[in-house]
């Protein structure tokens, strides 16, 4: 993937973190995908399947009858970010408050899939991916023909792509001071 004019950070360039992206993509949970619809822009969460040994690629499911599915599947251009929630900064200076991340944004297109194994192999490793320890035919039932055929699934070819994250304590003029009124620190959510 590359990082393009588009996908350029342009607040904070410092923070680009490209080589993470892979990393991000794997470990999140809600992908927000952005389309236009009638010149009207919209984000939906949905959940995604990505891996990591193909790393061009990210699959996106829904109702077949959703709008968003069914833009995606005639080829429209998509935008799709992934935000990981690290921590939450509070400083002694109410401008300096923030949020500790690491995100992705990627521009592509998609394409139905709807090979009927590809999908049932698709949803399969989706469901390894959310849940590691559970195995079909042992954990869960295969889903029957009406499921598959109830559900819509897009493969997102990624175009363009880069990565951004935000470390650190807060940076606020008297938040190293243990002597200045009020606090300063990191809730960190990852320990959560």
């Amino acid at each position: 993937m590359k990082v393009t004019e588009r996908t350029t950070i342009r607040i904070h360039p410092e923070r680009a973190v490209p080589e993470e992206a892979v990393e991000i993509l794997s470990a999140g949970m809600v992908a927000h995908v952005g389309i236009v619809e009638d010149g009207q822009p919209l984000v939906i969460p949905l959940s995604y399947h990505y891996d990591p040994s193909n790393p061009d690629l990210l699959y996106l499911h829904g109702g077949v009858k959703s709008r968003i599915m069914a833009n995606l599947a005639n080829g429209a251009p998509v935008c799709v970010t992934v935000t990981l929630l690290d921590g939450l900064v509070y400083s002694r200076k109410a401008m300096n408050h923030s949020m500790n991340y690491r995100s992705v944004i990627l521009l592509g297109k998609a394409r139905a899939i709807t090979d009927r194994q590809e999908k049932f192999d698709l949803f399969d490793q989706m469901v390894h991916r959310y849940f590691g320890d559970r195995s079909l035919e042992t954990d869960y039932n295969p889903p029957p023909a009406a499921d598959l055929g109830a559900t819509a699934l897009v493969e997102v070819t990624i175009e363009e792509w880069n990565a951004k994250a935000r470390r650190g304590a807060p940076p606020g003029p008297d938040d190293d001071s243990e002597d200045a009124a009020g606090s300063a620190g990191v809730i960190d959510l990852r320990e959560l």
